[in-house]
């Protein structure tokens, strides 16, 4: 059990400190603050590392930190803030936590420019790649309520709920993958260990032998004769697509492609709109003026095209228009979600019209990643059993050809 050194200052003001053991940071606050005292500073004991070779076998590549790690830092921030703990000593605290070297430095730097007399904001805004432009502009419209503590938790609300939604997407996306590399290597397999053994059994009887066979037999040489083109054709092919990708025209066809694959394009529409509508509810419900809601909400949406549509609903805001004006001439959001923005906008509910929104295609999403899994499964299999029975068909043919040749 690790030990946390603590400063408190009792009701009377007088200072005590000292050395507690609990389980983790928030048990160690929750301990202290039962005391009835206000902590002035809590941080872990560090432990000593033990030799070299001890440092050696724990060495490890660090990364950057990951989603994870930002929604673990914020909700225990949220616990220790609505304790009574200051920021500063909060960060203090967490920095001795954290395994992440990267993620560490990041902590230890935003604790300095907050002594320094920077608002949490403007430290946070000055790592764009670990805190998004929602988080910092959630936690800025919090400094300017006065609501901090609530705040940071409906940001770790945010960053569970889209973690989760990313881990259902994946999930789905995992069977098929796996299924999909299986059958690929069930029949490479096949065809260059277990046809060529079977060869000689049709040498010089090549006119008897029907047309699957032939085919068969003739990937078969190709593969093990030219399978190091195949493998640099394979390989570039790869290479192309992600960097087609990564370039403004290759995301934008990529985007269009998601939206129009019979079975994902669904999952894909259900994804970006609850993620969306998740994201500006949060972002209205903070306070957070409405051109900046939409412009992060554009930037946010996963999509190419949810962006540019978002960006056209920026235009129009700017210039005096309502929300659901430019939304109607979209074809990426159902008539329905745009009536309910527009009424949400007209009763001045907009905030709770999003978070309804969003709720409800959270749900359907959920759904739908069960269909999709549910209807992937036996397709896969149908497909990898028809690749290998044909195979395996293409060998037994010829011989049961053979053998009545030879009656």
């Amino acid at each position: 059990m690790p030990n946390y050194r603590y400063e408190l200052k009792s009701a009377s003001g007088q200072i005590n400190a000292g050395v507690i053991a609990a389980d983790s940071i928030t048990a160690a606050t929750q301990m202290l603050r039962s005391q009835g005292s206000y902590i002035l500073s809590l941080a872990a004991v560090a432990q000593s590392q033990g030799g070299g070779l001890q440092k050696l076998l724990s060495f490890n590549v660090q990364t950057g930190p990951s989603a994870k790690d930002v929604m673990n830092f914020t909700s225990q921030l949220a616990v220790m803030i609505k304790a009574g703990i200051s920021i500063r000593a909060a960060l203090e605290g967490i920095c001795d936590q954290v395994d992440n070297v990267k993620f560490r430095d990041i902590l230890q730097q935003i604790k300095r420019d907050v002594e320094a007399g920077k608002t949490f904001s403007e430290a946070l805004a000055r790592f764009p790649k670990v805190f998004s432009p929602l988080y910092v502009n959630m936690v800025r419209a919090s400094e300017l309520s006065g609501s901090f503590g609530g705040m940071l938790e409906r940001v770790a609300e945010y960053l569970t709920q889209q973690h989760e939604t990313r881990a259902q997407v994946r999930a789905a996306m995992i069977y098929p993958i796996i299924i999909g590399v299986m059958a690929v290597s069930t029949t490479v397999f096949l065809l260059t260990f277990v046809l060529p053994k079977f060869v000689v059994l049709f040498e010089g009887k090549e006119a008897a032998m029907p047309m699957p066979t032939k085919v068969v037999l003739a990937s078969s040489y190709v593969m093990r004769t030219y399978w190091y083109i195949i493998l640099a054709v394979v390989v570039g092919l790869i290479w192309m697509f992600f960097w087609a990708i990564n370039t403004d025209w290759g995301r934008a066809r990529w985007d269009q492609v998601k939206l129009k694959m019979p079975i994902f394009k669904k999952l894909c529409r259900c994804l970006y709109i609850s993620r969306s509508m998740h994201t500006m509810g949060e972002l209205v419900n903070a306070g957070v003026p409405m051109l900046d809601t939409i412009s992060i909400t554009a930037n946010i949406s996963g999509n190419t095209l949810y962006k540019r549509m978002w960006l056209q609903v920026y235009v129009a805001v700017k210039q005096g228009k309502k929300i659901a004006q430019p939304l109607q001439r979209s074809p990426l959001l159902p008539r329905s979600v745009v009536q309910m923005i527009g009424s949400g906008e007209e009763s001045g509910k907009l905030a709770e019209v999003l978070s309804d929104i969003s709720e409800f295609y959270q749900k359907e999403l959920k759904n739908v990643v069960r269909t999709v899994t549910a209807m992937i499964e036996p397709l896969m299999i149908v497909v990898m059993g028809a690749l290998v029975g044909f195979i395996a068909m293409s060998i037994i043919l010829p011989i049961f050809k053979l053998s009545s040749l030879v009656k």
